[in-house]
């Protein structure tokens, strides 16, 4: 027990003494308005490079990966069916589906799963 809590505080100790080290030797630059404009052969830019960016396309695009990571947690339980008996593979499974549609209608409440506006 011990070793392992003097291993978090060593480990702890190297991580935050490297982070503080690249913290004082990094490289400060200056940002000025030619830096940050966007290069285009030497002319100034036509239009602005910073394209508006769709948040509604950015929550969708959350949404799907939450329910894919949601179905590649749900083959471990096909497989969990043969190690345990029913009830408890019952349990575990109603459990997570549970879980999962109470946060489908927490979604469905907050009007995310609209595609448009």
């Amino acid at each position: 027990m011990f070793m392992i809590m003097y291993m978090s505080i060593i480990i702890l100790l190297i991580s935050n003494t490297m982070m503080f080290i690249s913290i004082i030797l990094s490289k400060k630059s200056f940002s000025d308005r030619e830096k940050c404009s966007p290069f285009e052969c030497g002319f100034d830019p036509k239009s602005s490079a910073r394209i508006p960016f769709s948040l509604h396309f950015f929550l969708i695009t959350v949404i799907f990966l939450i329910f894919d990571v949601e179905i590649a947690l749900i083959f471990p339980i096909i497989n969990l069916f043969k190690m345990t008996n029913i009830y408890m593979w019952f349990k575990i499974s109603f459990f997570f589906i549970i879980v999962l549609l109470l946060g489908l209608y927490h979604e469905w409440n907050q009007n995310m799963l609209n595609w448009t506006n």
